[in-house]
């Protein structure tokens, strides 16, 4: 039924107005830039100082700017990788590769797979385009691995001089740079700025310009800033008449000494900027034989480190111990190869941490959790009680390892309690994820990887090559693992072994699910532990699968 009803006719005024209006908006249309072509980001790209040598295989540009690339060998023969690093904010960035001796480029890949990053390539230049920060890792024909680490604009940045600003060049510390020991400047620094943040209620800060400066054992008390502005390094040398030997590691034989720790019953203090600590591993072992740690909060509470990048630790890295409260975001630690047992960071008998946006590469695993008891070398010489460890979440993740991509143990002597990773690329490892419960009789419950993408399994670690790995071993008695889930992963290299679920009599290993578990190849979710070839089996309950 038609309507009887009539629009009004349009006065001529109207429709004359009406015709400019279209005009002008198609010619807005012509003249406007494209929605997807957004404004290039501000870029901030980091200083990096003499002693660490430039790339022969490779010059980077972003937006245009050259960003150094640092070749970063090998130790012991193993394989090297290349690092470049700068900061970006809103925007897009345009990133161009090159080999340096401007061969064409054959064959190339961008990791994260998961971010479909589409390069294009003109002769010698690999050019590609990203919309936000990111940890990546570009491959180029036979070259090595350039790491290119992307972080988010530094929106936290203090003055250098002021009220609670204590600087380091300033008087009455004056430290320089250089090949001398700044050691005892800068814990005055750091006693001062924590006396002035405890009389003021807030934190004062330790301003470290650019330059390489040489220190020794460094303690931070509470109420505590450390700020590394971009371009400075805080480098252990491993002389050992410099250093305090805080514990022997039994399996190598090795004492370790902690560069940076915090002091005992400490709170409310941070590590910042986009500075360097370095443990200058491959030299430092040489004279003295005496390891590194290169950050150990232990016994405090209240405790951020963002921005830092850590380099070159002859032992683990970072080893939160017996704290709580605690967040490590943008987080970069660069490991070298060959140099065994330098962990990334270990989350040990500590609760409510978070460890976000990082990337861990080294020998060995980036990212897991233990917990001891007073008799382990680590803690001989600590004074207090083992603790469980509960609520650890370790978040957007890059790791690269000889090891387990993703893990928890071995070290479960006391309880662990909801373990979760998620939304982790796993670029190549022996072991995508796992729980190794190897040492204790305590349990590991609750453990949760979500979102995570294995893309390599090129290795192989105590006989297994292999996506997941969940087993009990039988040192310092067995305990049990309860809870394991895996949600939505995508592995897209299975390894050449099988995967395993191996408990113990006793201590079997309970409550698995396995949640859209896409293998390789795979459109659709495996439906079967066979489908995801986890056939070495032992001592388990029931496995739920689902899809």
């Amino acid at each position: 039924m038609r309507s009887n009803l009539r629009s009004p006719r349009p006065s001529p005024v109207s429709r004359l107005l009406a015709i400019g209006s279209a005009i002008v908006g198609m010619v807005a249309v012509l003249v406007a830039p494209q929605a997807a072509e957004a404004a290039a980001a501000d870029t901030s790209i980091y200083p990096v100082q003499s002693i660490y040598p430039l790339s022969t295989d490779y010059r980077l540009t972003v937006n245009g700017r050259g960003v150094p690339v640092q070749k970063y060998a090998g130790y012991n023969g193993y394989q090297s990788y290349d690092i470049a690093q700068f900061a970006m904010g809103d925007g897009d960035a345009t990133l161009a590769v090159t080999k340096s001796n401007n061969t064409n480029i054959g064959a190339y890949s961008i990791s994260p797979r998961k971010l479909g990053i589409a390069g294009s390539v003109s002769g010698p230049t690999l050019t590609f385009t990203v919309h936000d920060n990111a940890y990546l890792i570009v491959k180029v024909d036979g070259r090595p691995d350039l790491v290119i680490a992307i972080d988010p604009g530094e929106n936290n940045r203090p003055p250098s001089s002021g009220a609670g600003i204590f600087n380091v060049r300033n008087a009455p510390y004056s430290v320089q740079p250089g090949s001398g020991y700044a050691t005892t400047a800068f814990q005055q620094a750091l006693n001062d700025a924590a006396a002035w943040g405890s009389a003021n209620g807030r934190q004062g800060v330790v301003y470290v310009p650019p330059g390489v400066y040489a220190v020794g054992n460094l303690y931070l008390r509470s109420d505590l800033a450390l700020y590394l502005e971009q371009g400075a390094v805080l480098r252990y040398t491993g002389e050992r008449a410099n250093y305090t030997t805080h514990w022997h590691k039994d399996s190598q034989n090795r004492d370790v000494t902690w560069f940076i720790s915090t002091r005992y019953s400490s709170d409310n203090i941070s590590i910042y900027g986009r500075g360097v600590i370095d443990g200058n591993g491959a030299a430092a072992l040489q004279p003295g034989n005496l390891a590194v740690n290169l950050l150990t909060p232990i016994y405090t509470d209240g405790f951020t480190l963002d921005g830092v990048t850590f380099r070159e630790s002859s032992s683990w890295a970072i080893m939160p111990a017996r704290s709580s409260n605690m967040i490590f975001r943008n987080l970069k630690i660069f490991n070298r190869f060959g140099m065994g047992e330098n962990d990334g960071i270990d989350v040990m008998e500590s609760s409510n941490v978070t460890v976000s946006n990082a990337i861990g590469i080294g020998h060995d695993d980036p990212f897991s959790t233990k917990t001891w008891d007073d008799t382990v070398d680590l803690f001989r010489e600590v004074p207090g009680d083992p603790r469980p460890l509960s609520g650890v979440s370790f978040e957007d993740l890059m790791s690269w390892t000889f090891c387990y991509g993703l893990k928890v143990g071995q070290g479960v002597i006391q309880n662990q309690d909801s373990v979760t990773f998620r939304r982790a690329v796993v670029y190549d490892a022996a072991v995508g994820m796992g729980v190794h419960h190897k040492y204790g009789s305590a349990t590991a419950s609750r453990i949760r990887f979500e979102d995570v993408d294995v893309e390599r399994l090129s290795y192989s670690n105590d006989g297994n090559r292999t996506w997941l790995v969940l087993w009990t071993g039988d040192t310092h008695g067995v305990g049990p693992v309860r809870g394991v889930t895996v949600t939505n992963a995508r592995i897209r290299d299975a390894g050449t072994t099988p995967g395993r679920i191996n408990g113990k009599p006793g201590a079997p290993i309970t409550g698995v699910t396995l949640d859209r578990v896409y293998m390789p190849g795979g459109s659709a979710p495996a439906t079967s532990l066979g489908q995801m070839n986890i056939t070495n089996l032992s001592d388990y309950g029931p496995v739920t699968i689902t899809g």
